[in-house]
């Protein structure tokens, strides 16, 4: 009796191992990424975001989980990192979805489209209303899974060769705008030139275009836009809360652990938080240091806004239209737009419009 219950327990203690040592192991294997962004180095916010993204990743992970964060062309080109996390060749990237709008428009909505959310909106709508789910979907043939990391907050306008006055002023104008905007900046006239971040101060000072659009006061102060356009013009309607995102080959996803996928969640989601803080804190010491240096602001005329809005309207139409990808989720997000900006008319902006009106 006593050698059979030892043979029963001895029988259970064997089937327990087998199915919980591989677990342990690759529990305690170190797993190294790569991540590919597709931006460089020199910006520290925009960038930065990956490396405040690994690095928390490494400390919970107690650097049993390690990501190596690569700038833009060092391990693929900057515009090259979907192809790249589809096809394996890095576990992950960083990038801002509306670069990819010729593989499909809808990945502009997953970053910014003109006249859309702000950056606030755009969190809750991908964390409380229906955008994580819907673009979870739309990624899953691209064998991505994606999780918003970063935002950059309401852009400035870019920088401008000659003052614009009004919508003549467009007219011809060959701008550098990332993504989406461009395909409404032709309709009111303009040309539009999709052009990396790290390349963009060599095709102004050449000429080779006449404005160009980045982010805000400091970034822009980095890359020396000033030194050849003086006209700062705000804000960007392309950009009202352009949002990035970390992409993960799904099947490098799927090999992690439950805990490991919760870090990635985790990581992602402070330095989404901590992208925005830097920007928030950093543009308005960068924009007296420019304004002081000779720059030029300039709101926007109101002609090239409404002109602007009009084409942007007409274009969503017709992707609704053509594209079955953009309709589904484009209805979900302006159902949302609509009441958010209903809700901000009152509180945020009373509050809001009545403290920039103060000498403070």
């Amino acid at each position: 009796m006593e050698r059979r219950d030892f043979i029963k327990h001895a029988g259970i203690a064997g089937i327990l191992a087998a199915g919980v040592a591989p677990a342990a192991h690759a529990q305690g294997a170190t797993i190294r990424w790569r991540l590919a962004s597709s931006f460089p180095k020199a910006l520290d916010t925009i960038f930065g975001a990956a490396d405040v993204f690994a690095k928390k990743v490494n400390e919970m992970s107690g650097g049993k989980f390690t990501i190596s964060v690569h700038a833009g062309g060092e391990i693929m080109p900057p515009f090259g990192v979907v192809d790249g996390v589809q096809q394996g060749t890095v576990e992950c990237a960083h990038t801002a979805p509306y670069y990819f709008f010729g593989k499909d428009e809808t990945f502009a909505m997953d970053c910014a489209i003109p006249f859309g959310l702000n950056s606030r909106q755009m969190t809750a709508w991908m964390y409380e209303g229906n955008g994580l789910k819907l673009f979870r979907e739309f990624y899953a043939k691209y064998n991505i899974v994606n999780f918003p990391m970063g935002n950059t907050g309401a852009q400035m306008g870019g920088w401008y060769r000659k003052e614009i006055k009004s919508l003549k002023d467009i007219k011809g104008l060959k701008m550098r705008i990332g993504g989406f905007g461009g395909k409404v900046l032709e309709r009111i006239g303009g040309v539009p030139q999709n052009i990396p971040g790290g390349e963009i101060y060599q095709a102004l000072e050449k000429g080779t275009i006449d404005a160009v659009e980045w982010v805000g006061p400091y970034d822009d102060q980095k890359l020396g836009f000033y030194k050849v356009a003086k006209n700062y013009v705000y804000p960007a309607w392309w950009e009202g809360g352009p949002q990035l995102s970390l992409y993960v080959n799904s099947k490098a996803y799927e090999g992690l652990s439950t805990e490991y996928k919760a870090m990635l969640e985790c990581a992602a989601g402070l330095a989404h938080t901590d992208m925005q803080a830097k920007y928030d804190a950093k543009n308005p010491v960068a924009l007296k240091e420019l304004v002081g240096s000779g720059v030029k602001l300039q709101r926007m005329p109101k002609d090239v806004m409404e002109a602007a809005f009009k084409a942007s309207q007409e274009l969503y139409s017709e992707l609704s239209e053509k594209n079955p990808a953009w309709k589904k989720i484009y209805a979900d997000y302006a159902a949302f737009r609509k009441d958010q900006h209903m809700w901000f008319r009152f509180a945020e902006n009373g509050f809001d419009s009545f403290m920039q009106a103060q000498k403070l």
